[in-house]
């Protein structure tokens, strides 16, 4: 081997050896590092965990039953022709919005204006035959008054005359009854509301009761909701029920107007109807979800997001001193964000609200947004 061999081998192997070294003491570096964190947080303990919290209250809480349903139109109306007549002009379309006596069918009057002067034509010649038969019992009374015809003749032009009234009377009363009729001709809206369907077209002929157009009204609605037997005892008519409908922002506050005595061959329910009366924008056929109140109770209460469930079952964390304990519970009702306690809780406790899901028993607890103990704070004034 050469001297200048020898010198570049040299220099190959003096790099390597130094990046050792270079290793190790990174090594140390970070084990050193790592051993004074483990120290401080030995030192320093676990963290506490960030919560917020709520009080136990007492309030009433309805006892309800809820269910969907359907409504029914009370006030929907078929208008029918009136008159024997041909439809000349339709004055609503479906769809359309109508008042209480807008005109909606013309039919053709004809027909009826010729009944008319045929029945005028009548009493005008029974009133002329009337005004002759007058003057013949005037006549004749003078006669008989004078001997000159006997008072048989006389009784027989007075009974020819009160025949001519009663006809008079009759041809009076068909005159009026045809002007009547007439009126009949424009067929009107009976109520206010929208034409849902048009069954004649103009230029058919109808007969007296033919349907023409059909109405709904919403003046009037009857809710329909189904609820199951077992709670059929307790529902009374009286009882309060709210009502809401997709078609509508508005909730209505009804009452139980009746019950159908039957229960349903189809879904073993029973029938509650409930009447909404006024509401323009609700629409019959529509569903509706009916809530009926059964009753009140007073109960202890906190926010559904207080209570986890654990292997134990339903539990809460109440703070004190700033630590969680543990507290099972038993629950009930659930109405609103709220969860009724049935046992397990007294009212007034403060319990974890948000991050009661994170906490175990004896937690150390940081309450956002305070400053001092839960428990203290609550008896403040």
């Amino acid at each position: 081997m050469t001297i200048e061999e020898h010198r570049s081998r040299k220099f190959l192997i003096m790099p390597r050896n130094l990046s050792g070294q270079v290793l190790i003491i990174a090594c140390l570096g970070l084990l050193l590092g790592a051993c004074s964190k483990t120290e401080e947080a030995r030192q320093n303990g676990p963290s506490a965990t960030l919560i917020s919290t709520a009080t136990a209250e007492t309030i009433l809480l309805e006892i309800r039953e809820e269910t969907v349903g359907t409504l029914e139109g009370l006030i929907d109306p078929t208008v029918a022709a009136e008159v024997a007549a041909r439809v000349l002009k339709i004055e609503a379309r479906p769809g359309q919005r109508v008042k209480k006596g807008d005109v909606l069918v013309i039919l053709d009057p004809t027909d009826l204006a010729l009944q008319r002067k045929e029945a005028q034509a009548e009493v005008g010649r029974l009133e002329t035959l009337l005004a002759n038969q007058e003057r013949i019992v005037e006549r004749n009374q003078a006669l008989v008054e004078k001997n000159f015809i006997s008072k048989n003749a006389l009784d027989d032009v007075v009974t020819q005359k009160s025949a001519l009234n009663k006809q008079l009377e009759a041809a009076r009363i068909r005159l009026a009854s045809i002007e009547h009729t007439g009126t009949k001709t424009r067929a009107l809206a009976p109520v206010d509301g929208i034409v849902e369907k048009q069954i004649v077209s103009t230029g058919d002929y109808v007969t007296v009761g033919a349907p023409m157009l059909q109405i709904i009204s919403r003046q009037r609605l009857r809710a329909h909701l189904p609820f199951p037997e077992r709670v059929a005892s307790r529902i009374k008519p009286g009882l309060k029920v709210r009502l809401t409908t997709p078609t509508s922002p508005n909730e209505i506050i009804s009452e139980v107007r009746e019950m159908k005595p039957m229960i349903g061959e189809g879904n073993r329910a029973i029938d509650v109807l409930a009447d909404i009366v006024g509401q323009d924008d609700w629409q019959p056929g529509a569903s509706v979800n009916g809530v009926v109140v059964l009753g009140e109770n007073e109960a202890v209460v906190v926010p559904e997001q207080s209570v986890v469930l654990r292997p134990a079952g339903d539990v809460v964390y109440v703070i004190k001193d700033n630590k969680a304990e543990q507290r099972k519970v038993s629950t009930g009702l659930r109405q609103e964000g709220k969860v009724e306690i049935i046992d397990g809780l007294s009212a007034g406790e403060v319990v974890a609200v948000d991050g009661a899901s994170f906490l175990t028993d004896q937690a150390d607890v940081n309450i956002q947004g305070s400053t001092q103990n839960p428990s203290q704070e609550q008896g403040k004034p």
